[in-house]
């Protein structure tokens, strides 16, 4: 297989991942109907955490991650957080005209809280993710910067056209597709946390 052949592969495997719905999708296009630049720092704040993981796995964290209990221990706790998560979003349906880009920093940071709270984010990355890396290597470390650098601008594409489709619907459409929007995303991120715990306690008590 050729490098390009490799990359080519890597990159339909990754957007495979990458646009299968979950939490970080979830949060881009709420937040999205305020900015259409939050889907590049909530990429920004998942690369923050990603790119350290690669070179983890690398190294051989990738066992300690398929271990069930230390993936339910970041369920349970990834789990609490999604939950505050979804009740802070059904508030903001009152506020939901608050101007565009008011706070940079929380999509950077909910795009790093939401990827290392999210066990089927870790899993992925010991299963597929470690394959890929393990691939990668060989094409040298110039295969295994590419890999990671193609697989976050999947992450960075996708992210940012979730925010920019929320974000126009929500100029058409106006505050009331705002509220509908932070209503459906709080129910899901709800949901995610509900089932996040829910796995997480049956992993370790039963």
């Amino acid at each position: 297989m050729t490098w390009l052949a490799f990359l080519l592969e890597a990159s339909l495997i990754s957007l495979s991942g990458v646009m299968a719905p979950g939490p970080l999708t979830t949060v881009t296009v709420g937040k999205g109907s305020r900015s259409p630049h939050v889907g590049g720092l909530v990429a920004v704040g998942h690369g923050i955490v990603e790119f350290p993981l690669m070179v983890f796995i690398f190294y051989g964290l990738g066992s300690l991650l398929a271990r069930a209990h230390v993936r339910a221990i970041i369920a349970l706790v990834g789990g609490l957080f999604l939950l505050l998560m979804g009740l802070d979003m059904f508030r903001s349906i009152q506020r939901s005209n608050v101007e565009p880009g008011a706070d940079a920093r929380s999509p950077i940071l909910a795009g790093m809280l939401l990827s290392v709270g999210n066990p089927y984010f870790l899993v992925w990355w010991a299963t597929v993710g470690a394959t890929l890396i393990s691939r990668s290597m060989d094409f040298g470390w110039m295969g295994f910067v590419s890999l990671a650098v193609v697989h976050w601008l999947c992450d960075l594409g996708w992210l940012y056209f979730l925010s920019v489709i929320s974000f126009r619907g929500g100029q058409f459409f106006g505050r009331r597709f705002q509220q509908v929007i932070f209503a459906l995303c709080g129910g899901f991120l709800l949901f995610f946390g509900g089932k996040f715990i829910a796995d997480a306690v049956s992993t370790l008590f039963m």
